[in-house]
């Protein structure tokens, strides 16, 4: 047995791809069983993020583990498997492991050193953890890669290099925009990186964010979080969005 990794990243696909290989936090479970009832798949988890998917598996062989995996990743984003393949990365073995540490670490960050992953690889043993599809091997590696990650950003200070991707974007506004007290945001998504979006412009002291996005539901929770810090918040369809942009500053 040993451990297999399967993915896709900015680095590696376009945004239209990366887009239909999404895979949303409530599809994972089923995704994963799909997995697990490969010939060759005894452990299976996924870290999906805005901008990487990517599935760590035990397997008993290195092609027949590849070709489980490969297979529920091309029916999920009704991709042809020989063009959703020139997109994959794969690693192997050892090479498995030391990519999950880089990951862990934010090597292989959008941004160097972000640290946010440490919470969505958490968050991707959890939901393994309770889909039952996650036994020793693959328990041992994420708490060693959590243990990685953790001391890397403790020790180096790696984080210095940029805290996020969006703290690096709203840096890169506020030298167009200046202050960024004030603003009209409208904020495209209520998921983990919308709110990490938010938080960051109420303490830049934005006046009003809208927030779009395809669940109201989901959009009004991050809506009512933020008018708690007494900032003004609404929600809207993310059929408003062209409507939305010509009156907002950011």
């Amino acid at each position: 047995m040993s451990v297999l990794v399967v993915g896709m990243s900015h680095r590696s696909a376009p945004v239209e791809v990366l887009e239909r290989a999404a895979v949303g936090a409530d599809e994972i479970p089923k995704l994963l069983d799909e997995m697990l009832h490969g010939s060759h798949v005894t452990e299976v988890m996924m870290l999906s993020t805005c901008n990487r998917i990517e599935v760590y598996a035990v397997v008993d062989a290195f092609h027949g583990g590849l070709a489980d995996v490969s297979s529920v990743l091309g029916r999920h984003a009704a991709l042809p498997l020989a063009e959703l393949t020139e997109h994959l990365y794969v690693h192997y073995a050892g090479s498995a492991v030391q990519h999950l540490f880089a990951v862990a670490a934010g090597l292989d960050s959008m941004v160097i050193g972000e640290a946010q992953i440490l919470g969505q690889l958490r968050a991707a043993y959890a939901a393994a953890d309770t889909a039952g599809t996650v036994g020793r091997t693959l328990h041992e590696l994420s708490q060693q890669a959590l243990r990685v990650g953790k001391r890397v950003h403790t020790r180096t200070g790696i984080d210095a290099a940029g805290a996020s991707v969006v703290s690096e974007a709203l840096t890169v506004a506020a030298h167009t925009l200046g202050d960024l007290r004030g603003v009209r945001a409208v904020v495209v998504g209520a998921g983990a990186m919308g709110a990490l979006t938010a938080a960051h412009l109420r303490r830049a002291g934005a006046q009003e964010i809208v927030v779009l996005n395809r669940s109201a539901e989901r959009a009004q929770r991050l809506v009512e979080n933020t008018r708690r810090t007494g900032i003004s918040a609404r929600h809207a369809p993310l059929e408003a969005l062209a409507d939305e942009l010509t009156t907002a500053d950011l």
